[in-house]
């Protein structure tokens, strides 16, 4: 039995090792260097997006990936962060002020990178993982448009030359910088942005086994070392220190002002990784574990935000690599960490060689995938509620901001929901007799208990002469007072009417609950439960 405990105790820490097989050791390699290939130039990349130092995005792909393969449920889910996330984190430092009034801004990025992961791990404590994949796909779909067009518009000017990125200050602000920086353009940069954009485009499309990240990246630091472009103008990124990240205490200061934020950037997080695992998962291999993913994606970025991360989640991507290269487990990951390490390590002063221009051209070619019109024609056919709730979301977060974008998605969101929870799905069968069999085909809970009451008594008084309403609640899975207390007025006001109640089906686990009560134990007792609804319609009237 102790052996037994301590294996289970054991298959915590990176459960998806359990049961290795050698021979997937050279798959996994192979796949976390390919992975790691895209990865790190693309996390660097995203780190611009937030007007964070490139070194962010690297550190990255450390600590927080490191944690998801100690933790995590998904085999090949490659944990850095994404476009969107990147996004999110600068609209949310921004807004708190932290852009504008912190010469160092990696203690306030370390408190809400901190915060993101104490709220993933709180809505872990309290199981809420299937209650936030509630959040419709068309939300999602909403805020990438807003986060693919915002970002995109706020890369055009770095695209020309210009080296301040304003993404995170709105849509519009953008548009307006990029036409201030098409009269300045520079031409060495505008045409090695066009060749890394056209080889980016041509090598997904073509090559997509390809690690363009890394060839466009590599091309673009080659140029500069042997054609001396940054001597004709050419704007490199800041100098990249060597090492690894040091361990940092955050700084509460702008706390109470990133909290909207970090609601938004928990919420997108959990969302992308948990799409990304189920979008990856191979037939046979065990299903996603909404909390087990929310415990993940929690403890990587609580522990990785000591180590200047950005907020880190699943990323589409680096992931698809991932898995095409045949990665088995999360020993791949294991292995995209060591390559950072060693990158991190030696290859500091080579990667300080790299155009802004280059990595502006990474970004830009990511964030447009995320203008997904066809989701929008789809949803167009299919759903004119989801239509709706991604065109208002995007467009929210082109005009107020990619915070506001979120709150409204998700708010839309559950008005959707709670309104199909609370339409009446009511049966009214044939009489019996003088018996009115009734099935009550929607749950109940608190919300639309008398909206259904109102129904069955409609339901009576449409005919007259019966005598008994037979009820079934075969959906009555949770119980709450309000519940039971609606049903016991039912009963009493069908009893003022001459009409008894007669109940049938109702779920042991409800029945068990409901006995607490006076009213259902004296139902039970006066012989009106029956367990099935045929039972209780054919019953002779008192």
């Amino acid at each position: 039995m102790t052996s037994s405990r301590a294996t289970g105790r054991r298959s915590r820490l990176f459960p998806t090792l359990a049961g290795y097989r050698r021979g997937w050791l050279g798959a996994d390699l192979l796949a976390g260097l390919s992975a790691g290939a895209v990865v790190i130039p693309q996390a660097m990349a995203y780190a611009t997006i937030a007007n964070l130092p490139v070194q962010i995005g690297l550190y990255t792909c450390m600590v927080p990936m490191l944690v998801y393969a100690m933790l995590g449920g998904s085999r090949a889910m490659s944990v850095s962060t994404t476009s969107t996330i990147a996004t999110l984190t600068a609209t949310t430092l921004v807004s708190a002020g932290v852009a504008a009034g912190s010469d160092d801004p990696i203690p306030d990025l370390i408190a809400l990178t901190l915060l993101v992961g104490v709220l993933l791990l709180v809505a872990r404590l309290a199981k809420l993982g299937s209650l936030v994949e509630n959040i419709s796909r068309a939300t999602i779909v909403g805020v990438q448009i807003g986060v693919g067009a915002t970002v995109a518009v706020g890369q055009l000017p770095k695209l020309l030359g210009e080296t301040t990125d304003v993404s995170a200050h709105g849509f519009i602000r953008s548009i307006a910088a990029a036409i201030d920086a098409v009269p300045s353009a520079h031409l060495a940069t505008v045409l090695l942005s066009a060749g890394s954009i056209l080889a980016l485009l041509l090598m997904k499309a073509f090559l997509p086994k390809v690690p363009a990240p890394l060839i466009v990246v590599a091309t673009g630091i080659l140029l500069v070392a042997f054609t001396g472009l940054d001597d004709a103008g050419l704007a490199l990124i800041d100098r990249v220190p060597q090492g690894l990240p040091p361990f940092t205490l955050p700084t509460f200061e702008h706390l109470g002002a990133m909290v909207p934020g970090a609601c938004a950037i928990a919420v997108m997080a959990f969302l992308e990784s948990t799409a990304v695992a189920r979008g990856i998962r191979r037939s046979g291999e065990p299903q996603v574990d909404s909390n087990q993913e929310l415990f993940a994606t929690g403890a990587a970025n609580a522990i990785g935000s000591f180590f200047h991360v950005l907020p880190a989640a699943g990323g589409f991507s680096q992931s698809a690599v991932n898995l095409g290269a045949g990665a088995r487990t999360q020993l791949s990951s294991i292995v995209t960490v060591v390559l950072a390490l060693l990158v991190a390590i030696f290859l500091g002063p080579v990667l300080s060689l790299l155009p802004q221009a280059t990595l502006a051209s990474l970004v830009f070619v990511a964030v447009v995938g995320l203008i997904d019109i066809g989701s929008l024609v789809r949803f167009w056919r299919i759903s004119r509620n989801d239509f709706w709730i991604a065109v208002v979301t995007a467009a929210v977060g082109l005009s107020a901001g990619l915070l506001p974008a979120v709150a409204v998605g998700i708010t839309a969101t559950i008005v959707v929901v709670l309104r199909e929870l609370n339409r009446l799905r009511v049966e009214v069968g044939e009489p019996l007799g003088e018996v009115l069999p009734v099935r009550l085909l929607a749950p109940l809970y608190t919300a639309n208990v008398l909206a259904h009451a109102n129904a069955v008594l409609d339901a009576v008084a449409a005919r007259p002469g019966m005598r008994s309403v037979a009820l079934e609640l075969s959906r009555l899975d949770v119980v709450s007072v309000t519940v039971l207390d609606t049903l016991a007025d039912l009963d009493r006001e069908l009893g003022e009417r001459g009409v008894e109640l007669r109940v049938a089906a109702v779920p042991e686990w409800g029945a068990a609950a409901a006995r607490r009560g006076s009213w259902f134990a004296g139902l039970e007792q006066q012989g009106r439960v029956y367990p099935t609804l045929d039972a209780a319609s054919k019953a002779p009237c008192a």
